[in-house]
């Protein structure tokens, strides 16, 4: 028997604070993206907005054989990404693919 297989990803556009270089954002996002992995095993990485100081997309991946621990997962990390006082979530997009999807 085949256990069903999903894949859940998290795109969180964040808007950093008073950061006035590339080096402090490192300083600040590396943290949040150690402690996101470290906390739910997850993949997690700076995505986009590389060359921009003030934003930076982070990307979350998780695989699971259940879709509710999933989404479980990727909202725990949305929360976690929000509640920093430094970071302000200006989008967050969830996306699930399943059995189903080919």
């Amino acid at each position: 028997m085949v256990m069903p297989m999903f894949v859940g990803a998290l795109e969180l556009d964040v808007l950093l604070g008073d950061v006035h270089s590339l080096k402090e954002k490192r300083s600040v996002v590396r943290p949040v993206l150690a402690e996101i992995r470290r906390k739910y095993e997850v993949s997690v990485a700076e995505a986009g907005h590389l060359d921009l100081h003030r934003r930076a997309l982070v990307g979350v991946s998780v695989v699971a054989a259940d879709a509710e621990h999933v989404r479980d997962v990727l909202d725990a990390c949305e929360r976690l990404v929000s509640s920093r006082p430094e970071l302000q979530v200006l989008s967050a997009r969830q996306r699930l693919l399943g059995p189903e999807d080919d």
